[in-house]
């Protein structure tokens, strides 16, 4: 099979994984979604989304930071076409299909070769492939010409070309099978000793078995814990009946669906914090008639402004973190939220504006 039909086969169990780390990909093997360790970044919890799953939170139920390998899991729909993991020896330039999320360029395909089929490094081999992969790639599946599942695209070297690293398929195997005979508990697999350690049996986030800290441990009892003014953020999200841990995109930035419109939060370095609803893009005709009305409406809104940047109109609130207050900053994007469908209704309706297309997720 080519990449284009491989592809449309198989995009149903790509999965892609959000975190306020950062982002990557995962899959579905049976009745479980896998990826890297470093992608779930310690977390209980993450967000995924799929091409037949709505963004959802779903359960980190099995961490190997040795392997780098997590499972997570949450009921779904079982894909048309299951990816199964391969059986077959992969041999140096074997062809090779990488699907991910890099850079948020959802469901990308890139092909390759395998450079080289058993790379050590460390005490783990690793299949070395010349497909593209960036951040975003990472827990994604690296496929054979069959579609079968030979790897999990798992790190690259920094600043070269074309070098990356698959944890390969019998390790993933053998991880499926060993987690599954825990009868589905949420498993932590120790990196010095390499037990599988109920995480109820945890003590102190150390191994019951060799004693050694369990940093991933740790992590999963802290949780995410916002602070400062991002922190302040999400209770003010929070207070407006926003789920934020499916709005959070980063630390730092927030998207939120209200009716037709989508705002953006964004909390910047230099402190200053804006919320944007970009409403539609101004037509050819009555341009005129649409700059009055935004400069009419202006006059009467307070916390909020609109504009035209480029093509497009917005409706924002701007504010410095060093000046957000509960209270002001509830009533802020309470009106952002309600005055973003109201305005996009208007200006599509009445001046002929242009909807944008909804952007992928």
């Amino acid at each position: 099979m080519n990449t284009q039909v491989i592809l449309e086969a198989y995009i149903d169990n790509i999965i892609q994984i959000m975190t306020p780390y950062g982002t990557g990909t995962g899959f579905i093997i049976d009745d479980l979604i896998i990826t890297n360790s470093h992608v779930v970044s310690g977390l209980k919890e993450v967000v995924i989304s799929a091409k037949k799953i709505d963004r959802t939170i779903a359960q980190v139920v099995y961490d190997d930071p040795y392997l780098d390998l997590a499972f997570i899991n949450i009921n779904f729909e079982a894909p048309t076409n299951p990816l199964k993991l391969s059986s077959a020896i992969v041999e140096d330039g074997d062809t090779t299909i990488a699907i991910g999320h890099p850079y948020g360029l959802n469901y990308t395909a890139t092909e390759g070769i395998i450079s080289k089929a058993s790379r050590i490094q460390g005490e783990l081999e690793y299949i070395q492939i010349d497909a593209a992969i960036n951040p975003g790639n990472s827990g994604g599946p690296l496929l054979n010409k069959d579609g079968d599942v030979i790897g999990v695209n798992t790190f690259i070297i920094q600043n070269a070309n074309n070098l990356g690293f698959s944890l390969p398929y019998f390790y993933v195997d053998e991880a499926i099978k060993a987690y599954k005979n825990t009868n589905y508990k949420n498993i932590i697999k120790c990196s010095s000793c390499k037990n599988l350690i109920y995480e109820t049996n945890i003590n102190n986030d150390y191994c019951p078995e060799c004693g050694v800290k369990l940093s991933v441990a740790k992590l999963r009892r802290k949780g995410y814990e916002p602070t400062g003014a991002t922190k302040l953020l999400e209770e003010i999200l929070n207070s407006l009946n926003i789920n934020v841990t499916l709005a959070r995109r980063s630390q730092s930035t927030w998207r939120i669906e209200n009716g037709n419109a989508i705002i953006y939060i964004n909390y910047y370095d230099n402190g200053i914090i804006i919320g944007d609803a970009k409403l539609c893009t101004i037509p050819q005709k009555n341009i005129v008639e649409i700059y009055d009305y935004l400069l009419s409406e202006n006059s009467k809104l307070s916390y909020l402004q609109l504009s035209i940047n480029e093509n497009f109109i917005y409706l924002s609130h701007l504010i410095i973190d060093s000046s957000l207050t509960f209270q002001e900053g509830t009533i802020a994007f309470d009106r952002l939220f309600k005055y973003s469908n109201k305005y996009l209704d208007v200006l599509i309706n009445k001046y002929g504006a242009i909807k944008q297309k909804k952007e992928e997720d």
